[in-house]
């Protein structure tokens, strides 16, 4: 089938590369002049594990092109509008992008009319699809559906191939089928359903992964205040299989591109149809706290921050990605400035994108030179190279050898052993 997407960032890119791995012939459309010279080289705009290597595999089968002109793709049968859906000022999504993108199709249509699906895969509020419908109804031959991404970064790509479920919203059974069609090749459970029921599972799912982060996240300060073990009792209860394991890990706080965005978009779209979300906006208010919290668990050890040396290791909001969009370590960072405190950081990949906002801090090539002559060491991402380190070699470099674990990832006992003073987040 011929595809095209529009929107060649986190989301687009993996569609494209996914879809054209899997037998269709695509196209990538992006205003980005530069962003599509890179692209057409190979050079992936995002660092994703394994993106780039299929990326220059599609592109060199000719599965796969880009280009800047929206009128390249005029032979497409199905349009995948993947553009960026940012929080506005309000906390409600900013729709300006994924509406630019339908005005261009409905114009191209106009131009060469022919049947074409508009598929919204960018994450939009409850009813956004049923509206663009409403706006393309003058061009009988188009017609819309939802199909929600659910792809974790650090892992997008094999997300794409063999999602855990694919989601189709439409709003007539010709139109599903097409979508259904383009995922021949994948072996998933399909969800077949109205385009609003689409939209909600989207952050519905979110809110809920959301909600058990946040949830152990508040747990884990009572854990620390019992003298109990955070990481012992997850094991616990994901063992419940009505509960499960994943997202049970207490640490910072969540961030990224998805979580926080979609929350708060959640909560407006809520309070914009007289309901209150309680429980969501705890959850809000937990990963909000979360840095805060985890910093006072320096005091004891470090009461006056002005001119001691502190070293943060990892700075993107998970590992395996380079994005630092609402990263627990922005919040970090910016502390520990106040408190006067020399920080030096640490991140194999998104050390230059932080310098952007902090510039006075210090930043090494390594996680070793972070720590050398610290008064105290601090995990904010579970990076390798900031997991797995010289312990001994590292004691004998710091000023004060204390480590607090935000991720619970470093071997506590080994590290004891060796003469640290260790706090984890939630642990005994």
């Amino acid at each position: 089938m011929k595809v095209a997407v529009i929107g060649t960032g986190y989301v687009g890119l993996t569609t494209a590369v996914s879809l054209a791995m899997n037998g269709h012939q695509v196209i990538g459309v992006d205003l980005d002049e530069a962003k599509i010279v890179k692209l057409r080289q190979g050079i992936s705009p995002i660092y994703e594990p394994g993106v780039e290597g299929a990326l220059n595999q599609v592109l060199n089968s000719g599965a796969l092109s880009f280009t800047t002109k929206l009128a390249e793709a005029q032979d497409a049968d199905v349009f995948f509008v993947c553009v960026g859906t940012p929080e506005a000022a309000d906390g409600t999504a900013d729709l300006r992008y994924v509406y630019s993108a339908v005005a261009a199709i409905e114009g191209m249509q106009q131009a060469a009319p022919k049947r074409r699906i508009v598929v919204i895969k960018s994450t939009v509020p409850v009813g956004t699809g049923d509206q663009v419908a409403e706006l393309l109804s003058g061009c009988p031959e188009l017609t819309v559906a939802s199909n929600p991404e659910f792809l974790r970064e650090g892992s997008a790509l094999a997300d794409a191939l063999a999602p855990s479920r694919i989601v189709i919203g439409a709003g007539d059974p010709g139109t599903s089928e097409v979508v259904e069609e383009l995922y021949k090749a994948v072996d998933a459970p399909r969800v077949v359903t109205t385009r609003a029921n689409a939209e909600l599972i989207k952050y519905a799912s979110n809110a809920f992964l959301a909600t058990r982060i946040s949830f152990m996240n508040e747990l884990s300060r009572l854990s620390a205040a019992l003298g109990t073990d955070i990481v012992t009792i997850a094991n616990g209860m994901g063992l419940d299989s009505r509960i499960g394991p994943e997202f049970l890990r207490a640490g910072v706080g969540y961030g990224g591109s998805c979580f926080p965005k979609d929350t708060i978009a959640l909560l407006q779209l809520a309070a914009q149809n007289g309901i209150s979300l309680g429980i969501l906006e705890q959850v809000r208010t937990v990963n909000a706290t979360q840095p805060v919290w985890f910093l006072e668990q320096l005091q004891p050890f470090v009461p006056d921050c002005r001119g001691k040396r502190i070293a943060v290791l990892g700075l993107a909001f998970k590992p395996d990605t380079d994005d630092i969009r609402e990263a627990p370590s922005l919040a970090i960072l910016q502390a520990l400035e106040e408190k006067g405190a020399a920080v030096y950081a640490y991140d194999p990949i998104a050390a230059d994108a932080v310098r952007q906002k902090f510039p006075n801090v210090s930043y090494t090539k390594t996680a070793e030179e972070a720590v050398q002559g610290a008064h105290a060491a601090l995990l904010i991402t579970e990076w390798k190279q900031c997991v797995e380190l010289p312990w001994e070699q590292l004691y004998e470099s710091m000023a004060q050898p204390v480590l607090l674990d935000g991720r619970n990832a470093w071997p506590a006992q080994i590290v004891k052993q060796a003469g640290f003073h260790y706090v984890g987040v939630g642990k005994s």
